[in-house]
């Protein structure tokens, strides 16, 4: 409820400006899959690393037609996070600022449908950042790919109690995991587990 009503502000409030049009329903059949890299888990303090998109057209994944940036390196950027991401400080010398970053993106996904795995965690993280710089959250549909899989485990597999994570979904799939915990690397992944469902992969299985 809250939410719906922090979308109808910021829809009148952009109803004039340059980003009024992503409030408007999407009529494509494209969507895109995201994924973005953090210095941190709690989504109230993460700072952005890396940002990625690609975009999905029916049973293709648009590999050709992708998104990959690198931001400035945050102050919180540590070594526990780096351990993971292993972008350090000295790989984000040439990013992109904050602001710039978020433009192109908004650029890319437009008003497609989003796609991310627990994609909740990246919505929080990258809203965050986006409010105070442009004065809305992302308007888009999004679909947790987690939840498109569990949802369609039970419906064709009931009986099972289905382990989802990252890995064991993509090889449930037959899905190659391209460059985990990169963020092009898992956007593409998640595209890709996302492509094989809709093919029927399960049921096929």
């Amino acid at each position: 409820m809250i939410r719906s009503l922090r979308r109808a502000a910021d829809r009148r409030r952009q109803a004039d400006g340059r980003y009024g049009w992503l409030f408007n329903p999407y009529t494509g059949e494209e969507m895109v899959a995201i994924d973005c890299e953090t210095t941190g888990l709690d989504t109230k303090t993460a700072e952005l690393v890396s940002i990625a998109a690609v975009r999905i057209k029916g049973e293709r994944v648009l590999t050709s037609d992708s998104l990959d940036l690198r931001l400035q390196p945050p102050a919180s950027l540590s070594g526990d996070s780096i351990k993971i991401h292993r972008l350090r400080g000295v790989d984000l010398n040439d990013g992109e600022g904050l602001g710039e970053a978020l433009e192109k993106f908004l650029d890319f996904v437009g008003n497609r449908p989003l796609l991310g795995w627990c994609i909740d965690y990246d919505l929080a993280v990258i809203n965050r950042h986006l409010r105070p710089l442009f004065g809305f959250d992302l308007p888009n549909v999004c679909l947790d790919m987690a939840q498109v899989y569990l949802r369609e485990m039970r419906r064709t597999r009931p009986q099972l109690e289905p382990t989802v994570n990252f890995e064991t979904v993509a090889e449930a799939l037959n899905v190659p995991v391209m460059g985990r915990h990169t963020a092009l690397g898992d956007a593409v992944t998640t595209a890709l587990m996302y492509v094989r469902l809709k093919k029927g992969a399960l049921a096929a299985g």
